[in-house]
């Protein structure tokens, strides 16, 4: 069990204050009937989420579209410094869903360098601001392309810091607390790839990573399976349009002399048929349905959303 220390995580906390029920009522008559409902995560349960590499791109969306389903709990965690993070991600979270009465913490912490800490400043951060977790989303991910033969060993290690070392950490830590929740309820969610089925050059250490992520997501979804009410899956995207992909597709219309709508095209059509993104906001709305009570019964799954790739 992960106690308090005077070394407190570099945090910082946002809360805003609730409104009343009448308004509350008010504004969630116009939700949209696109967005999913779960009773699993609600305010009045109060779960407490924790979603690393939340600061941008797929984490960050998933993360709003969590609050937007009344997850009021949130762990959010990067790598930026904490006055970055207030004027930037929790200020744009509190000017989006204050009115909701969220409450958000922010963990600076760098899985790169050493997982086994960032994870634990990452766990005791829940626990000192909301006691528990109940919800963990291994987010967090980095990638760094070369061949096998001149692959930095460095950079391999990073990758395998980030992309699995960091899970297994935060697995390995959320797993008591989960165990003491009401019903030894929780929910644990890896955001792998469709890298962690099938492979692709150039790319040893990422997809390495992803295949070790999903067969220790099984793993850990057995061994919790029968005593416990705590599931493990992960999801599998395929390409995902986030500012890394965008600037592959501007290096890519440069290379080949073609328009950004092109160079999107041409980026998709080698792998995903559908041609189409998978959005972060789609990935949000399969992590909220995982923590569903629809969702019970799934575990040790990899939930693929690649448009087609892994058909083939």
């Amino acid at each position: 069990m992960i106690q308090s220390t005077e070394n407190t995580p570099t945090t910082t906390e946002v809360e805003v204050k609730v409104l009343v029920q009448e308004q509350i009522k008010q504004e969630s008559s116009t939700t949209p009937t696109s967005t999913i409902s779960t009773q699993n995560v609600t305010a009045e349960q109060g779960k407490v989420v924790i979603v690393t590499g939340s600061t941008s791109g797929i984490g960050l969306g998933i993360v709003k579209v969590l609050a937007r389903n009344g997850c009021t709990n949130i762990v959010l965690n990067g790598t930026r410094s904490l006055d970055d993070a207030k004027e930037g991600v929790l200020k744009e979270l509190q000017e989006e869903f204050g009115a909701s009465g969220i409450k958000v913490v922010y963990c600076q912490a760098d899985f790169a360098e050493n997982p086994e800490e960032a994870a634990k400043a990452l766990i005791q951060t829940a626990v000192t601001h909301f006691g528990t977790v109940h919800i963990l989303v291994n987010n967090a991910g980095i990638q760094h392309v070369s061949c096998v033969d001149d692959f930095a060993p460095e950079m391999w290690t990073k990758v395998m810091n980030v992309n699995l070392n960091g899970p297994f950490h935060c697995i390995r830590l959320a797993l008591p607390l989960m165990k003491k929740n009401e019903n030894k309820w929780g929910r644990i969610i890896n955001i792998s790839s469709v890298h962690g089925i099938v492979a692709s050059v150039n790319k040893a250490a990422y997809v390495a990573a992803k295949h070790a992520l999903n067969g220790l997501s099984k793993v850990v979804a057995l061994e919790n399976a029968s005593q416990t009410s705590i599931t493990s899956n992960c999801i599998c995207p395929g390409w995902v349009h986030t500012p890394l992909v965008q600037k592959q597709i501007e290096s890519r219309a440069t290379a080949k002399n073609l328009s950004i709508e092109d160079a999107t095209v041409d980026l998709l059509s080698e792998k995903q048929p559908s041609r189409k993104f998978t959005t972060s906001e789609q990935i949000g709305k399969m992590v909220v349905f995982l923590c569903s009570d629809a969702a019970d019964n799934i575990t040790g799954t990899e939930q693929v959303m690649d448009g087609g790739w892994t058909a083939v």
